[in-house]
């Protein structure tokens, strides 16, 4: 029996990041995606970086998310050696200038070396970015997604709908 193949990496530089991202890991999880999660820090461990990026896309990986605070090298270090589409998440750490540090860490990549970048904190919306990315050849994952923004939709409906009864 072929074990399946983790679909999404989550890594980050620092346990600290983790409350950040499991948010991409929750909404990765609702959606029944493989994916992994790991620390791989740019600084503390620069074997481990550049044989994760290195070998991301031959273990069967599609999208990578990665997330880092302050210095944020991370993202970037691993869009310059892997083939696969990584998502940056810049997350406000203890150490952070008010996460502006990690912001343009990860968005004022070079050119040839892209990074999707998502908002400060913003694991869910990296998570839904990775899952768009997976749907572009999966049409059940893609209609999964079209209900889940229907879902969206019908919610704030009913909000604005409570808000007017007021």
């Amino acid at each position: 029996m072929k074990e399946e193949a983790i679909l999404v990496s989550i890594i980050m530089g620092s346990d600290s990041d983790m409350k950040i991202m499991e948010e991409a890991v929750h909404i990765i999880k609702s959606f029944n995606i493989s994916y992994e999660v790991d620390i791989v820090s740019a600084h503390r461990t620069p074997e481990k970086l550049y044989s994760f990026a290195k070998n991301a896309h031959v273990r069967g990986v599609k999208v990578i998310i990665a997330g880092a605070g302050g210095a944020a090298h991370l993202p970037g270090m691993v869009a310059a050696i892997s083939p696969l589409p990584v998502i940056g998440v810049p997350i406000k750490s203890t150490n952070s200038i008010d996460g502006w540090d990690s912001i343009l860490s990860i968005l004022q990549m070079p050119g040839g070396v892209p990074v999707a970048t998502v908002a400060l904190n913003g694991a869910k919306n990296a998570g839904i970015l990775a899952l768009q990315i997976l749907s572009i050849s999966d049409s059940d994952l893609q209609n999964k997604l079209i209900a889940y923004k229907t879902k969206l939709n019908e919610e704030v409906q009913e909000k604005a709908r409570k808000i007017k009864t007021l």
